[in-house]
């Protein structure tokens, strides 16, 4: 594999590259973020390991900039950083593993050679569709049988989630983190009362329904069955 290590440590980094040399690897090392990210995007590789802590640009800015470049490489941070709610952070981020340092070389080798062996990532969606309800994700803009539907902010991030989420049953928790960013029960009835917004505009106007309550667990978005 041809893998890129953008890794501002220089005793960490000659200890990765060499291990991955001596596999049988090709290793570019780069130790400014900003610099990291402009090899990223010019040179092809099936693997990218990055630290989060970097001068330039720091590693979730890389990565969501990749992202955002529809660029599919493989990414794995590897960082001292490693709370629950940082690796999440990270994963959200658009990267696809989080190894937490100090770490074995063995172990980053595997998730490394898992990596690669992954098919490459196809370029994401920008229209979601769900029987006859339409998201352009470009545009901002919701329609149903070809009709406009007019969406505030947070109800468009909503029905993304759900439509994102076809045909499972996300529950209120999920739904609170997801479109509102909360990670506790704030107690209120937000989701609620957003979902029976969105029913009212997506749902009520049209014969078949999409959006279903699931009793106690929470709720799904699907074509009639």
């Amino acid at each position: 594999m041809r893998i890129l290590l953008i890794e501002d440590d220089t005793k960490t980094s000659d200890y990765i590259a060499k291990g991955f040399s001596e596999a049988g690897h090709v290793c570019d090392v780069f130790g400014d973020g900003r610099d990291g990210l402009f090899q990223a995007q010019r040179e092809a590789y099936d693997v990218i390991v990055v630290d989060r802590m970097l001068p330039g640009l720091d590693g979730l800015a890389i990565v969501r900039s990749l992202r955002a470049a529809k660029v599919g490489t493989s990414a794995l941070f590897l960082t001292s950083i490693g709370g629950v709610d940082d690796r999440v952070e990270g994963l959200e981020a658009g990267g696809d593993d989080y190894l937490t340092k100090p770490f074995a070389f063995s172990e980053l080798m595997a998730r490394v050679n898992a990596l690669g062996r992954r098919p490459p990532v196809q370029e994401q969606r920008t229209v979601l569709k769900v029987a006859d309800l339409e998201l352009d994700l470009i545009r901002r803009e919701a329609r149903r049988a070809g009709q406009v539907i007019e969406l505030q902010p947070r109800e468009f991030t909503l029905l993304e989630v759900l439509m994102r989420g076809e045909g499972r049953v996300l529950t209120k928790t999920m739904l609170l983190e997801r479109v509102w960013d909360f990670h506790f029960d704030p107690k209120t009835s937000v989701v609620e009362t957003h979902i029976s917004r969105l029913r009212a505009k997506v749902d009520k106007p049209f014969q078949a329904q999409l959006l279903h309550t699931v009793r106690n667990t929470g709720y799904s978005l699907h074509a009639p069955r």
